[in-house]
């Protein structure tokens, strides 16, 4: 059985990756189309739950191909379970460090997705489900750290290709649900909700960032260096 505290880690960065500027933009988006359904208020939490599955099921999706297809071939997996803890210290460190702003990567830009994504918001449930799903593949340099620096490595240690995708993908549409009701009540009570949330994700990410190094540090001393 998965430990509960990898399944809460997949969780947890789901979460910080909703929050962090560019996947809070998609989010804003989805959550401006979701909110001219409150006068419904059953087809509005329809639509909240579709574009939640549907970031579910891309992100499902990337880890079946990724970790499933990892580990089904013999090799790799037997490389991976021998490996993959001597790896997973340097990884943590330089996802941490980029998390802290203390190096910088380029994600190549998929604009393709978000011009498709705005029109799937004239598509009524099944587009809020296609625009979840394109919205989570339109990697930034955040989202694509955690996902594929953060939580790859670790649904790979925990031979998890769906269990961790499917709730790293439900917490990168938690906040779509979250704020859904206060945006209903306005634009000028949602700026606010999402600048405290800017604020939350700053400090979010800073801690996050200086645990995955103390993690990653610990992995290096332990599995490479055998300090213990």
């Amino acid at each position: 059985m998965m430990p509960l505290s990898l399944l809460l880690y997949a969780l947890w960065i789901g979460i910080l990756t909703s929050i962090s500027p560019c996947p809070l933009a998609t989010n804003i988006a989805a959550l401006s189309f979701i909110s001219r359904r409150f006068e419904q208020p059953l087809s509005a939490l329809i639509s909240g739950v579709s574009y939640v599955m549907g970031r579910v099921a891309a992100y499902v999706v990337l880890g079946v191909i990724i970790v499933g297809g990892l580990l089904n071939v013999p090799d790799i997996s037997f490389y991976l379970q021998t490996y993959l803890n001597k790896f997973m210290g340097p990884i943590l460190v330089l996802v941490g460090m980029f998390l802290l702003d203390l190096i910088r990567i380029r994600v190549p830009s998929f604009s393709i997705f978000d011009k498709l994504g705005h029109r799937a918001m004239h598509w009524g449930h099944p587009g809020a489900f296609f625009l979840g799903f394109l919205f989570a593949l339109s990697f930034c340099p955040v989202s694509a750290a955690l996902f594929f620096g953060g939580l790859i490595p670790a649904a790979l240690e925990g031979m998890s290709s769906i269990a961790m995708p499917a709730l790293f993908g439900i917490g990168t549409g938690l906040p779509v649900l979250a704020v859904a009701v206060p945006i209903a009540l306005g634009a000028r009570k949602m700026a606010g909700v999402f600048k405290n949330l800017s604020i939350f994700e700053l400090w979010a990410r800073r801690i996050t960032g200086v645990i995955f190094i103390l993690i990653g540090i610990y992995y290096i001393l332990t599995h490479i260096f055998k300090v213990w």
